[in-house]
């Protein structure tokens, strides 16, 4: 009978969001984040929280008053779940008015300075470009490069620029709280993690671009993909889930604190875990959620994930890294493709694990997922097929006992 009710609620989910989506389901936004302007949410202490030992279910709305029921929903209750990751992860992203920022191009560079309380901030950002006039697509490489570590050729063969984010012009890998470059901008933030301030900085070139104009840059803003591998396909991850004028995300590897949810790798082998994990890149206050008390987190990264949607999403894993956790990854990006899935956007989402490789080194055998991912979703060529789900090496592994909220297939 249980199961009778879940599946009758997910048919009910399928056909009010198919009613409510005559209209087409954006691809990307052209605001930073659609999110804004919702309420407050409750967040309670540790000694408040409700202990949840399965992953939190990403359609049910913070106050325990119900689920999303139409897409129409989904910008309330993704503000819902960036309100948690920002109290109980990161620290708040700082919103910035475009009217505290310049930005010009100075030759194939464009440079943006941030103004708040007297102080300024610069980022430099080179533009590797095709032959051309453009506008041209262009992808936001982080930690490695133009193209982050994916294969440059990739990029290059089909006319899209790379533009590189120098991270350490916002925050060192490896902060020193209140002497980072952000902190003289926010000095009532020191105490936040890496990845809410690498993602302010990949905002703000975004910001940056659109000030410059499309005649200046060269760029075409509503064609902008963000990756990274390891450390940056983290920052890739929350830049992605953070500014919806992202429209692609390729998060390469991103090991713990990523996709993987803390949940799952609580229950593996020497995985970074949330206890585990770098403490500069988050709030050291998180680890008060060690252990068995990550059950009381209300969110797992599994909503990370879904805070893109429905913009689109390639996550790509290396097993033979045990510290990457991907099993739990796998877990994860099983239950965040529920979202795309309710929606009827699940070419949208996909996962490619795959083994026999170096740390962040792309496989020859990994090349047609993200080519089809760019391919529709930077070059607009509708008929790519970007239905991607691998993982061979975790096929008898049971996610679904990890999302009781699901439907049963």
């Amino acid at each position: 009978m249980k199961n009778l009710y879940r599946f009758l609620w997910m048919m009910a989910l399928l056909v009010s969001f198919s009613a409510c989506t005559q209209k087409p389901i954006p691809l990307v936004y052209d605001q930073e984040n659609t999110s804004a302007g919702y309420p407050a949410i409750e967040l309670p202490s540790i000694d408040q929280a409700v202990v949840e030992e399965t992953l939190p279910d990403p359609f049910a709305w913070s106050d325990g008053s119900g689920r999303v029921k139409k897409f129409s929903d989904w910008a309330r209750r993704r503000s819902e779940i960036i309100q948690e990751l920002q109290h109980y992860e990161l620290g708040p992203k700082p919103v910035v008015s475009k009217d505290s920022i310049e930005a010009r191009m100075d030759g194939d560079t464009l440079i943006v300075v941030v103004h708040e309380k007297g102080e300024s901030l610069t980022i430099k950002a080179p533009i590797k470009y095709p032959e051309g006039d453009g506008p041209f697509p262009a992808i936001i490489g982080l930690g490695f490069g133009h193209t982050g570590s994916l294969p440059a050729k990739i990029f290059e063969e089909r006319n899209i620029a790379g533009i590189a984010f120098n991270f350490s012009q916002v925050m060192s890998h490896t902060q020193k709280r209140g002497e980072e470059p952000i902190n003289r901008l926010y000095p009532e933030h020191v105490a936040m993690g890496a990845y809410s301030a690498w993602p302010w900085g990949v905002s703000r070139l975004i910001d940056g671009l659109e000030i410059v104009g499309v005649e200046k840059s060269r760029i075409d803003v509503s064609h902008l993909a963000i990756t990274g591998c390891s450390f940056a396909g983290k920052m890739a991850l929350y830049s992605g889930a953070f500014d919806e004028r992202i429209a692609l995300t390729i998060s390469q590897e991103p090991g713990g604190g990523g996709v993987a949810a803390w949940r799952v790798s609580e229950t593996l082998g020497n995985v970074e875990t949330l206890g585990r994990t770098n403490y500069a890149w988050f709030l050291e206050s998180m680890k008060q959620y060690e252990l068995e008390n990550v059950s009381r987190l209300p969110m797992d990264h599994h909503e990370l994930a879904a805070l893109i949607a429905p913009r689109a999403l390639l996550v790509l894993g290396n097993p033979d890294y045990e510290w990457l956790a991907d099993e739990s990854g796998y877990v994860s990006c099983q239950a965040a493709r529920k979202v795309w899935e309710a929606f009827g956007i699940e070419d949208r989402m996909g996962f490619s694990i795959v083994a026999e490789h170096m740390h962040c080194m792309l496989p020859e055998s990994q090349y047609p997922e993200v080519e089809a991912f760019v391919e529709k979703f930077l070059l607009g060529k509708q008929e790519v097929n970007t239905i991607v789900t691998k993982a061979e090496m975790f096929k008898d592994v049971d996610y679904k006992k990890w999302m009781p909220w699901a439907e049963n297939k």
